[in-house]
């Protein structure tokens, strides 16, 4: 399997909108690229709240029907974490496994 391809919403404090539409045509493209996984980079809010951008992310994910994972769930000691590392096992190596980051999200885009 292909890498993990990674998407900073934060960059440039775009608000919601355009990071809703940035977040769409990116997935449109990693899909078409038959990349398997997407890490969302979305920030958790100063806060510490939750942040527009995680809450609209999560929930416009959510209403995409789309398969994601908190990043402050992805651990090993998770289930469905430990499902995603073993369909694409260069997560082992992300900087945010076991970091308990709510600044993350992935997302699942080959099941």
């Amino acid at each position: 399997m292909k890498g993990v391809r990674e998407l900073n919403l934060e960059q440039g404090r775009p608000s919601v909108d355009q990071a809703l539409g940035w977040l769409e045509a990116e997935l449109e493209a990693a899909r078409k690229m038959n990349t398997p996984l997407m890490k969302l980079i979305h920030g958790y809010g100063s806060s510490g709240k939750g942040g527009r951008l995680r809450t609209a992310c999560r929930t416009w994910l959510r209403q995409q029907e789309l398969c994601f994972l908190p990043g402050e769930e992805f651990s090993i000691f998770n289930q469905e974490a430990r499902r995603w590392l073993a369909l694409c096992p260069r997560l082992r190596q992300d900087r945010d496994l076991d970091a308990e980051n709510r600044g993350v999200t992935y997302v699942l885009l080959k099941k």
